[in-house]
């Protein structure tokens, strides 16, 4: 009997440690969202599924916010967006917005100087000529219509509190807006606690503190071939992203046209297939990946190796990888 008293015992210890294990050891949970033209995916590492369920949420509604607030195609109920901005949807001589979006344009207008205008928000007009031709996968515009159209200049959007003057305007965003939001969303997650994380939207990864004793491995897609791995990088509360031409481009008489475009030559550059940058900061990476594509190499990498906290890694060819001074702490 006494042997049986003992048994039931160690059943009851061994299932209430089960339990006690399950509540509090940490899991993974994870969701995708599809906002900018982009899937998203974002894991967190807790031991709390209410207060992870709760997060899932708010980055729902804050992915959707921004995605709906910097839109250029489509309008939202009375919601005023790019859309309704660059459309001159309304005749109203300064247009009052979400607050949110006034300060992601004034962020934009602000790199406008730290790239030394290779970064320009107001080169709407330019980015829809060249979407129409690469949808269409015919023919390059010239110079003359691209230099007809480039008549917005960065100096034309004036900001007063939370309005914008109804200037014939045609804003873009994309080029900052998944890694200014990604950055929201971490900052979100860190405050409530969540800091075990990586969000990866759309080559914008950021990472939180590691969940377990190695870092979070992140793979660079080779440019010339996605299915393809060409290095892994190990990092934690790191931005890594990368900006490249390989996945949105056409080709015409023999020659890659990509989707970013150079506001000097107001043509796609060609120095590299693709850079990445690693940096605290998944704003300013996105913004700095991009300017590095616009760079020749040589250039990029006397910035980047004279600015702390900044790596990059430079795909030019299958044949020739470049990387900055301290990137092998990352390796």
């Amino acid at each position: 009997m006494k042997r049986i008293w003992i048994f039931l015992v160690l059943i009851i210890l061994i299932i209430f440690g089960f339990i006690i294990y399950n509540k509090y050891s940490i899991k993974c949970y994870e969701k995708d969202f599809y906002y900018f033209d982009t899937y998203i995916n974002i894991k967190i590492y807790s031991n709390n599924s209410k207060k992870v369920d709760k997060a899932f949420n708010y980055i729902d509604e804050l992915f959707k916010s921004y995605h709906e607030l910097t839109d250029r195609y489509n309008s939202y109920n009375n919601l005023i967006n790019l859309y309704t901005i660059n459309n001159n949807v309304l005749k109203d001589e300064y247009l009052k917005i979400d607050k949110k979006l006034t300060k992601l344009i004034k962020y934009g207008i602000s790199l406008y100087d730290k790239s030394n205008g290779k970064i320009d928000i107001s080169m709407g007009n330019i980015i829809d000529i060249w979407k129409g031709y690469r949808e269409s996968g015919y023919g390059i515009p010239s110079l003359e219509e691209l230099n007809y159209v480039n008549y917005n200049k960065i100096s034309d959007i004036k900001l007063k509190n939370n309005q914008i003057k109804n200037n014939n305007l045609n804003i873009d965003l994309g080029c900052i807006v998944k890694g200014y939001v990604t950055k929201e969303v971490g900052e979100y997650l860190e405050k409530n606690n969540l800091d075990k994380f990586i969000i990866n939207a759309g080559g914008n990864v950021l990472t939180g503190k590691k969940y377990k004793k190695d870092k979070y491995k992140i793979g660079l897609e080779k440019p010339t071939n996605t299915a393809d791995i060409y290095k892994i990088i190990k990092v934690e509360n790191k931005a890594v992203v990368t900006s490249g031409g390989y996945l949105r481009y056409y080709e015409y008489n023999g020659n890659k046209y990509h989707h970013i475009i150079d506001p000097e030559t107001l043509f796609p550059t060609n120095y590299m297939e693709s850079v990445t940058v690693i940096t605290s900061d998944s704003a300013y990476a996105d913004f700095m990946s991009t300017y590095l594509f616009l760079l020749p190499v040589d250039e990029g990498l006397e910035i980047v190796n004279n600015t702390e906290d900044l790596e990059a890694i430079w795909y030019i060819s299958d044949d020739k990888i470049v990387t900055s001074e301290g990137i092998n702490k990352y390796e």
